[in-house]
C-alpha cells in the first residue's frame, strides 16, 4: 500500500508545533499535501455562551492559520490545508485521515501529533491524544517526541515477528526518503515470557531463535525491496525490550514498531511496549497497525 497525504493535528502548544514541523517536512518527502486539524469539541462548545463559543471558533481558526504559516515556511510549495474539527481532538484526526484517500487509490495517510497537547482553555481544542490516535488507527501514526536536533541519519524499526513486514516496510520507505540507514533491532527478555522461571532455559531459547529466525527472513526481503538502502540487523538480550529501544531512540531519527493491540486491555490499547516507547522515546516514534 502507497503512502498518502499527513495529517497533523495542532492546538498552538510547543509540542504540536513541532509535530507540524515534522509532518511538513514528511509530507514535503513524500510530495504529498499536508492537512491541518484543530479541534473544537462540540459537546463542550455547547456548554459556553455564543460569544465565548465564537471566539473559541475564531481561535481554532487562528491556530490552524498559523500552523499552516509554519509548515509553508518549512516545505515551501507544500500543498497544505485546515480544517476546524468539531469532534474530540482524537476523532476529528481519525476521520479527517479517512476522508483525504479515497479507497480506490489503494494509499494510505500517516497522522501526527506531538507529545503533549496544551492544557487550560486550550483543552478545548487539542489535548494529548497520541495514545488514543496510535490506539484505534488503521493508518500509521507518528507521535513527534524529543527536540529538534541534528538528523543521525539512522531510522530504527523494532521486530518482534513477521507480523511486522509492515512497519519494517514503513521504516525502510522513510528511510530512504530521508537518505537514512535502517536498523532492525529484535530485543527480548528471559522475564518477557517466563516471568521468574529463568531455568526453561530450552524454551526461552526456542522462542528467541524463532524471532530472531523471523527477524532475518524480513531481513532478505527489506534488502531485496530496498536494494539501494543500508540496512542492518541485531538480535539484543535486555532487562527490558521496551528499554532498549528507549536506548536506541537516542541515536535515531525515528523509532518505528507494529501496533500490538491486546485483545483484552484495560487502560490501553497498545501493548506494553509500545506504550512506554511512546512514553518515554527520545525521538519522534511511528505506531504502524500490524498485519
Amino acid at each position: 500500500m502507497s503512502e498518502g497525504p499527513v495529517v497533523v493535528g495542532t492546538d498552538g502548544s510547543a509540542g504540536a508545533a513541532r509535530a507540524v514541523l515534522w509532518a511538513a517536512q514528511e509530507a514535503a518527502l513524500r510530495h504529498q499535501p499536508l492537512h491541518i486539524v484543530c479541534a473544537v469539541d462540540v459537546d463542550l462548545a455547547q456548554r459556553l455562551s455564543d460569544e465565548t463559543a465564537s471566539r473559541v471558533r475564531e481561535a481554532a481558526r487562528s491556530l490552524a492559520a498559523e500552523a499552516a504559516a509554519a509548515a509553508s515556511d518549512r516545505a515551501p510549495g507544500l500543498v497544505v490545508t485546515t480544517e476546524v474539527g468539531r469532534e474530540p481532538a482524537a476523532d476529528s484526526l481519525l476521520r479527517e485521515a479517512a476522508a483525504v484517500v479515497p479507497r480506490a487509490e489503494g494509499a494510505r495517510a500517516t497522522i501526527v501529533v506531538g507529545s503533549r497537547g496544551a492544557g487550560g482553555f486550550s483543552a478545548l481544542l487539542l489535548g494529548s491524544v497520541g495514545l488514543t490516535v496510535a490506539g484505534q488507527a488503521s493508518c500509521p501514526v507518528v507521535v513527534v517526541r524529543g527536540t529538534e536536533r541534528p538528523s543521525s541519519r539512522v531510522v530504527v524499526v523494532g521486530v518482534r515477528d513477521e507480523e511486522d513486514l509492515g512497519a519494517v516496510r514503513f521504516a525502510g520507505q522513510t528511510a530512504r526518503r530521508r537518505k537514512a540507514s535502517l536498523r532492525l533491532l529484535s530485543a527480548w527478555s528471559y522475564f518477557q515470557y517466563f516471568g521468574s522461571m529463568v531455568p526453561l532455559a530450552d524454551a526461552v531459547r526456542r522462542t528467541v531463535e524463532a524471532e530472531a529466525a523471523a527477524s532475518t527472513r524480513m531481513l532478505g526481503s527489506v534488502r531485496e525491496e530496498f536494494p539501494d538502502l543500508k540496512v542492518t540487523e541485531e538480535v539484543a538480550r535486555a532487562p527490558s525490550p521496551a528499554g532498549e529501544l528507549v536506548e536506541a531512540s537516542s541515536h535515531a531519527d525515528l523509532v518505528v514498531l507494529g501496533a500490538h493491540r491486546p485483545a483484552h486491555h484495560v487502560g490501553r490499547a497498545l501493548g506494553r511496549v509500545a506504550h512506554a516507547v511512546l512514553q518515554h522515546a527520545q525521538c519522534p516514534v511511528a505506531v504502524v497497525p500490524r498485519g
